[in-house]
Formats: C-alpha cells, structure tokens, sequence
C-alpha cells in the first residue's frame, strides 16, 4: 500500500512522528522550535526533513509551497497536517489564557488547513481545552474547519486506553473531507495495560536492587501524567503537589530523576522509594530509550519484539527528561493514525454522523448575527430564543465572559438589561502586527 504523506508542526522529539510512521505515514517535513528536540528527530531518521524555528515563521515553514497547487506537488494534497500545538494556553494548571496566550498556536494551525488542503488534519493538546473555559474557541475551530470544507469531531482520550501504562488525557481534535471521514472511527481501546511496577521491574533489577521485586508489587497501578515542564521551570521533576503524591503512593520519589537504577552509592533513597531514571520515564511514555546506536542494535537484538518504539534522545538529563515528558506517546499516535489511514483508504463500514457538531450554541448564534449585521446587539432573551437553552440572564452573562477572554465582546446597557455583540476573534492566526511577533523575538529561548 502507497505510504500516507504527512507534514507534522511542533514534532517535539518525535513521539507523535515516530507512532505516525509505524501507522504508515511519510514525512515529508517535521518542524520544531526547540534545537535539541529537532536534533533527536534527525538522530533517528537522517533521511526526514527538519526544520529548526518558528513553525509560524515563513523562513521556516511555508504552507503555500505544500499545497496541492504548488510547484512540484502535481496536485497532489498531503495526506495528513498534524502536530501537538504548545500546551500552556489551555493547561488546567497554567492561567489558561487561550487566545491571549501568545504561544497559542492551534487557532494558526487550523488556518494552515485553507492552505495546505490536507485530507485529514490531527491536532492534540491537553484536557484543558476541552473544558467550559473553551467553548467558544473550540466552537471557533469548528467553525473554521466547516468552511474549509471539514468535518471534525474532539475526543479526550486516555494513554493508558491504548496500553501506555499512564493517565495522561489528551484532547484530540482529528478532520477530513466529508467523503473520508465518513470512514474514520476512533481506535479500539484496551483494558490490557501493566502496571508502574509490571512496567518498570526490569530496569529496577538492572543493579541487582534486592527491594525491586516488593517495590514493584506496590507500584501496582498506572503512573499519573508525566509532565516535561518548561525552560523557566527547575531541572527534572516528576509533576506538582498532588502528582508527587501520587507517585508516593506508588513508592516513587518525584523529587527528580535519577541517573542510575537503586541501590545508589550516593543520595541514599528517600522514604517515598527509589527516584525513577530517564529511560524509566521513558518507558513509561511508550518509548524504549537507548543511549546509542550500538545500544539500539543491541536492544533490538535481545527483545526483537520491543524494538518498535525505540528512539535515542540527544542532550543531557535535563534535556532528555523534557523532551520525553512532552511528548505524545508513540503507541498512542500509532493508534490513531490507524484510524487515520484506515479512513484515507476507506477500510470498513462507512457511517453517518451528525451534520453540524456543536461546542457553543451561543457563540455560534453571536457569530451567526455578526455575519448578518455586525453592527447588531443581541439581548439574553433573543439569545435564549436563538438557541432553545433554558437559561437565565445571569447565566448567559457569565458564558458571555468566557467568551470575552478569546474574542472581543461588546456589551450594550440597556432598560431591559444586557445586550452584546461578538467581534474580533483575539487568537494569533497569522497576522503581521499580532502581538505573539513581539514576543517570540525576544522570548523564543524561554519558549516550551
């Protein structure tokens, strides 16, 4: 079968790229900002296309010489525009500024779709933005993706769904033409997945740790979310107050990574238990970690079964940590660009879903009357009317204010109370004076 094009933004170390080629797909370009991630995409595989910057920066990446139109393209489309957009805008844990969020990236990468024409698009990023806060934005990205011509449809989904024994929720938004995706069904889960201690036990013993066999009956459920972090953020460190706690439980000490498997000859283990190691982490992530590419070989030789997720990681501890925690699990990215090509090929039963998918009904009557009239106010009760919500005046006040954190909301006082119209949309999506420009010019080496 013709391998599946595919052309993946903010790659990061290559989680997402590396499931998405075990599922069939070619890169033809994969872009990053950070250098030591992009160093180990090219470690890997030498004959790949990268890109190091700005992937909003056309010195850097260039959709219009993609598109199907272009020179040297035959009118052909890539097959897939996908990538794991910076996080920080929507993080639970973060301010969620969203689209004022200047490392907001997902708004400029569904605009990117016009451009390229791909025949299916998949985005991820975190639970956050599946949340309340962002309804109108992903109602906006909806929206957009219905002009272009797509259909598209959000899921939050579960690593540990796909046999990667950790939490980690991730918001998946996947698009295509109405044709393919009639064939696009979600992958399969699983129930089958091994515990921290199942999962970890050999590296535990790789020292002789006579402990290993009780610590990881203990370690007998999946790891909570392991977080990356972010360059103004300390070294390496498994997560805030709560996942620490919850690593505790698991007899794993989150107050850093360690470099060696126990028993340690220095920094005696605490009593929360051993500190996990790079390539433990990795592990844990769906990857193999290797140090080499003799190590690899090696590695491949002895667990020929294993070999599929294996990957070297360039720079230090540090580094290392960073980029595996903010990946996407392969295993993960290889089940849904499954899916993917399944729908590409047409493999399986078509079906039918509903015509127009709703995330905010009163963005979209906001919206709707913008187009009409923009010069037009909207009262709480012709908006109760417009969408058929039983809500009070209060209530769609305060869904108004969320709204206003992304798009710019006018409020007219009135006798009979508030009225509003919806304006600019605040998200960078490819304007020259947007004030993101400003700020990776002179904060690019602190961007994660």
């Amino acid at each position: 079968m013709t391998k599946l094009s595919v052309i993946e933004i903010c790659a990061g170390a290559g989680g997402q790229a590396l499931g998405l080629e075990r599922a069939g797909f070619e890169h033809k370009l994969a872009i990053e900002l950070d250098p030591t991630a992009a160093a180990t995409i090219s470690l890997n595989r030498p004959d790949w296309k990268v890109e190091v910057g700005d992937v909003a920066n056309l010195a850097v990446f260039d959709p219009k010489s993609f598109a199907p139109e272009a020179e040297g393209q035959g009118g052909r489309p890539i097959d897939l525009l996908a990538g794991g957009v910076p996080c920080p805008p929507f993080s639970i844990a973060g301010k969620q500024l969203g689209a004022n969020d200047e490392r907001d990236l997902f708004a400029w990468a569904v605009e990117q779709v016009g451009i390229l024409k791909p025949r299916a698009l998949l985005l991820e990023n975190v639970r956050g933005l599946s949340m309340p806060r962002f309804a109108g934005y992903r109602q906006h990205v909806l929206d957009r993706l219905g002009r272009f011509g797509y259909s598209a449809e959000w899921r939050l989904i579960h690593a540990s769904e796909y046999g990667v024994p950790q939490l980690r929720p991730r918001f998946v938004l996947i698009a295509m033409k109405a044709e393919d995706f009639r064939y696009f069904q979600w992958p399969t889960t699983t129930d089958q997945v091994k515990t921290v201690g199942e999962t970890l036990l050999p590296l535990m013993q790789a020292n002789g740790w006579e402990g290993a066999e009780a610590w990881a009956a203990n370690a007998n459920d999946i790891a909570p979310t392991v977080v990356g972090g972010s360059k103004k953020h300390g070294g390496a460190d498994l997560g805030p107050t709560r996942a620490k706690r919850a690593w505790a439980e698991l007899g794993v000490d989150a107050y850093g990574v360690h470099d060696t498997a126990p028993p340690y000859a220095k920094r005696p283990m605490t009593d929360f238990g051993p500190k996990l190691t790079v390539e433990m982490v990795a592990r844990l992530q769906g990857w193999i970690w290797a140090k080499d590419e003799t190590h690899k070989a090696q590695l491949e030789a002895e667990h020929p079964d294993d070999h599929e997720f294996t990957w070297i990681f360039t720079g230090g501890k540090t580094a290392q940590y960073r980029q595996i925690g903010n990946a996407f699990p392969p295993p993960v990215a290889k089940a849904i660009g499954l899916s993917i090509a399944r729908a590409l090929h047409h493999e399986g039963e078509a079906i039918e879903r509903d015509g127009d998918p709703q995330a905010d009904p009163i963005y979209k009557v906001l919206r709707a009357q913008a187009v009409r009239d923009p010069d037009m106010f909207l009262t709480a009760a012709q908006i109760i009317q417009r969408t058929g919500l039983e809500l009070d005046d209060p209530e769609i006040d305060r869904r108004i204010t969320l709204l206003d954190k992304d798009f710019e909301i006018l409020k007219d006082k009135r006798t009979s109370g508030l009225a509003y119209r919806i304006g600019e949309f605040r998200a960078f999506t490819g304007q020259d004076d947007h004030a993101r420009h400003e700020y990776y010019r002179t904060s690019i080496s602190r961007v994660s």
